[in-house]
């Protein structure tokens, strides 16, 4: 009997590891879970910028020029666009059993296309509804309808939809998808590179420190904001940001206004050194501004310091607030500069305490006890590698019994 040919699985992205950022660490843990479960995989995907390492992988490999933004981010309907009409031609001469996609719509649209004309299925990785976003910005209305009826159409007409959470699931559901084509398959972090027994960054001072992404939705000025209270009472208290974004300008002018010479900016950083100054922090600051659209998302800092150990200060509600609260990760502290101080300043009188000022009752407990509990939480929960294997084995399934809507 001839042995079955492995599946062929093609995966589109405008972002893939090294390159730092949440999206390129899940599709490289959906890869890898893909190859380990013994499909042929093929990865679309940027050229790097200059000077950055080498990966040695197992499957195939193709990066092609794209346009960068001034800080060599590929990042703006041009940039996105520069990858995605080529990404259009080079889909359709490249073979494949089932084509997966991340956001942007943009993305979707040219993947969802291309397997409507090669009659194949495709599978798009929800991390967030990516229109959502578009309520936090200064864009044209007719704009914001365009990209919402892509998105719609895009979610619709795949085989399958992964989302990384239960609330991005019901938006996934919003548009029309129907329920058993929408599969939850979780989020989380490298656990081998986010752990606590590593070393820590060396810092003279005390900080609290905001990794990733910084946005308008995210509202991370509030940080800077809380932190002039906060110098009141402990004079050396520091903020490091590690990430980039469309709001980094403005948080650069903010923290120049309130507390010049306190907050310092880092840029993009690998993952490893990510970690370390996690680790060493008094708090790590995550933030969704309200009233955005967001209130639903589960940002992946919250998983990060947890697996490091590191209490988190969330400032926003909804869901983010709720799986710190719950689960005793840290202060859900709401969106105002008082809430925000006071649980700035809490983890510096009591560092490593879930502690007092949580929306609920916390984790009573001994500092080494909460960060204990906030380690092994991550390792039960907020595994990247597991999350990566479900998604992998939900992409096989529907590469093999769906063909396209």
């Amino acid at each position: 009997m001839a042995q079955q040919k492995p599946l062929r699985v093609v995966v589109t992205t405008r972002l893939f590891a090294p390159e730092v950022g949440a999206a390129a660490f899940r599709l490289k843990a959906l890869v890898d879970g893909l190859v380990e479960q013994g499909a042929d995989v093929t990865v679309i995907t940027t050229k790097l910028p200059a000077g950055s390492p080498d990966l040695q992988v197992s499957y195939t490999l193709r990066r092609w020029p794209v346009l960068r933004d001034s800080g060599g981010y590929v990042r703006g309907y041009i940039q996105y666009l520069s990858f995605d009409i080529p990404a259009f031609f080079r889909l359709l001469a490249t073979r494949a059993d089932v084509v997966v996609s991340e956001p942007p719509p943009t993305t979707g649209i040219v993947v969802a296309l291309s397997s409507l004309l090669r009659r194949r299925p495709y599978v798009y990785y929800a991390a967030d509804i990516w229109t959502e976003a578009l309520s936090a910005m200064s864009v044209p209305g007719a704009v914001k309808a365009a990209m919402r009826a892509v998105e719609g159409f895009v979610l619709r007409r795949a085989a399958l939809v992964l989302a990384v959470s239960e609330p991005v699931a019901g938006k996934v559901a919003a548009f029309g998808v129907p329920g058993a084509r929408i599969k939850v398959v979780g989020n989380g972090v490298d656990t081998t590179v986010f752990r606590p027994d590593a070393p820590s960054a060396n810092a003279a001072k005390r900080y609290f420190v905001y990794t990733g992404t910084m946005s308008e939705w995210q509202g991370a000025g509030i940080f800077i904001e809380a932190l002039g209270t906060v110098r009141e009472e402990f004079p050396d208290a520091e903020i490091r940001f590690l990430g980039q974004g469309t709001d980094e300008a403005h948080l650069k002018d903010l923290a120049a206004t309130i507390v010049p010479g306190a907050v310092h900016f880092g840029g993009v950083v690998p993952p490893e050194e990510a970690a370390a100054w996690i680790r060493g922090a008094a708090g790590a600051l995550v933030s969704i501004k309200p009233g955005q659209g967001y209130d639903f998302a589960k940002p992946t800092k919250i998983y990060a310091a947890a697996a490091c150990g590191t209490p988190v200060v969330f400032a926003g509600r909804g869901d983010g607030a709720t799986l710190v609260t719950e689960n005793e990760l840290g202060i859900a502290a709401g969106y105002t500069t008082a809430a925000v101080a006071s649980a700035m300043r809490t983890l510096l009188a009591e560092p490593g305490l879930s502690g007092p000022g949580q929306s609920e009752p916390g984790l009573a407990a001994t500092p080494d006890q909460g960060r204990a509990h906030r380690i092994q939480w991550a390792l039960d929960n907020a595994s990247l590698q597991a999350s990566g294997r479900l998604a992998a084995g939900e992409v096989l399934l529907a590469g093999t019994t769906t063909s396209s809507p």
